[in-house]
């Protein structure tokens, strides 16, 4: 008889160990509490038109990099999943002090580029990529290289914080500003943020960098329709309000319609602190607990949905990063008057290589302190004042929008807002974070969440165990099912699926 595992959450972290135990003969039945699967990668429509809410593009995806090899794996296919490729030559663009500044695909690429603004700077932007590539090269997990990793590597690089090796790297204060500048990708913060998160989201999006057309909920749809294939099960509407345990183990969940479901393992890939919030046994100990519940997550966001005028606004085949100052950094602190201070805008892709967009994103840092006064009402349910504060915030995102794109706001149709109650609503996040449990160099191991808990078959995955992002819980998924099946069988696997 299948050993039977009951996944807690259905997004990314969620579905991809359901694929990979349902893969390796387990009995996966996944656990939903919305009405729609996908966490991060959930889209929605208004209006006919359809918005992206987490997963806004991807890298490495190209024939034999790393994310396209898990996506082989997971049986994210191209006949399943159509991906267009962003500018090569432009697949992020930093504006900072009235400049632009283009990042290229490639390594040499990239270096030319950003030579051409910088040309004092070329041999330290050589020795910043080889310090790069070292890192990525490193990690067994990011390269994808079995029992090939370099724990002296990824253990210096995970307590020097990354604004300190970029001033030891680069001679130029705008430039060491400009390689910063995608920083919202992971609410990076001065001091804090280890330079190893940044050089592996580096090294990952300048491989490759596509957006999935259609919107990355086919990611989450394809990933069930696989469970269910392999006799799993994908349910909505499925609130786990307890984790069951007797004296040694846990026995199984139950849901918020008074269903017991026995499992011989439990992975749960929500907030860690909700986690905590289900358990009610001896086996985790309240200093353990008390660590979990407090540990500072990343900052929160506000998004403004846009909605464009037909054929008015051309695709914006890459992703912008604008600063009101001459630093990216620090923008998850700020004021009344000097909100937004920076600000990440991108098109959504409907179709195959488009001529014009149909729609878009603003996103924006914004504290939940800024929306606490409304904390404790539910969704479509938060008055007037409410209202009235969202379009506020809108008006001075698009604003600001205008004056780089002049005439965009003439054209956009309608918009739509989400704060950070949105998104801790939907989302589950810990007071509506946008990427979870921050990495902190200054808080060591102890900010560091694992995959194993005392409870021995209860495990963690999602984006608070190993990293944020596609990749991340990609990888956060190998390490918890490596519980299951050898870690030199996933590579196996993985191997085997991309002969």
């Amino acid at each position: 008889m299948n050993k039977s595992c009951i996944i807690i959450g259905s997004g990314l972290g969620g579905l991809s160990c359901g694929v990979i135990l349902a893969k390796n003969g387990y009995k996966v039945t996944v656990l939903e509490q919305g009405t729609q699967i996908g966490g991060c990668l959930q889209c929605f429509a208004r209006r006919g038109v359809r918005f992206e809410t987490g997963m806004h593009f991807i890298g490495s995806a190209d024939k034999g990099q790393t994310l396209n090899k898990l996506m082989n794996y997971l049986g994210l296919t191209q006949d399943k999943i159509t991906l267009n490729r962003l500018d090569t030559t432009c697949y992020d663009t930093v504006s900072l002090c009235g400049e632009r500044f283009k990042f290229a695909n490639g390594r040499d690429a990239f270096i030319e580029q950003m030579s051409s603004y910088f040309p004092k700077e070329t041999d330290n932007l050589n020795h910043y990529f080889d310090l790069v590539e070292k890192i990525s090269q490193a990690s067994s997990l990011h390269s994808l290289r079995y029992a090939d990793s370099d724990i002296a590597v990824n253990a210096e690089y995970m307590t020097r914080s990354m604004n300190e090796v970029l001033e030891s790297i680069i001679g130029d204060e705008m430039l060491r500003s400009v390689l910063a500048g995608t920083l919202p990708l992971y609410a990076a913060e001065k001091d804090k943020t280890p330079f190893a998160t940044h050089a592996y989201i580096m090294d990952f999006y300048n491989q490759s960098a596509f957006r999935i057309v259609g919107g990355s909920d086919t990611l989450a749809t394809s990933m069930k329709e696989t469970i269910e294939a392999l006799g799993g099960e994908v349910m909505t509407r499925k609130k786990v309000t307890r984790i069951i345990c007797d004296e040694t183990h846990a026995t199984g969940v139950e849901t918020a319609d008074g269903t017991y479901y026995a499992a011989d393992y439990v992975i749960s890939t929500i907030h860690p602190a909700r986690t905590m919030e289900l358990l009610d046994t001896k086996l985790i100990r309240p200093a353990f607990r008390n660590r979990i519940t407090s540990m500072r997550n990343t900052t929160a966001g506000f998004s403004v949905y846009l909605h464009f005028k037909k054929n008015t606004v051309p695709f914006l085949n890459y992703n912008y990063y604008s600063y009101s100052g001459n630093s990216p950094w620090n923008c998850e602190t700020y004021n009344n008057d000097n909100w937004p201070k920076g600000y990440l805008y991108m098109h959504f892709c409907h179709e195959k290589s488009p001529r014009f967009a149909e729609s878009g994103v603003l996103l924006s840092y914004m504290s939940m302190d800024d929306v606490a006064e409304w904390s404790d009402t539910f969704i479509e349910h938060r008055g007037d004042s409410y209202r009235r504060f969202k379009e506020q915030k809108a008006q001075k995102l698009i604003d600001r929008l205008d004056k780089e794109f002049p005439g965009i706001k003439n054209c956009i149709e309608h918009y739509y807002t989400s704060t950070p109650l949105t998104y801790r609503d939907y989302t589950g996040t810990e007071g509506g974070s946008m990427y979870g449990i921050a990495k902190d160099i200054t808080l060591g191991i102890s900010n560091r969440v694992p995959h194993k808990t005392r409870v021995p078959n209860l495990y963690l995955s999602g984006q608070n165990i190993n990293s944020h992002g596609i990749l991340g819980v990609f990888v956060g998924a190998i390490v918890t099912c490596s519980e299951f099946i050898t870690a030199e069988e996933l590579y196996k696997q993985i191997t085997a699926a991309n002969l």
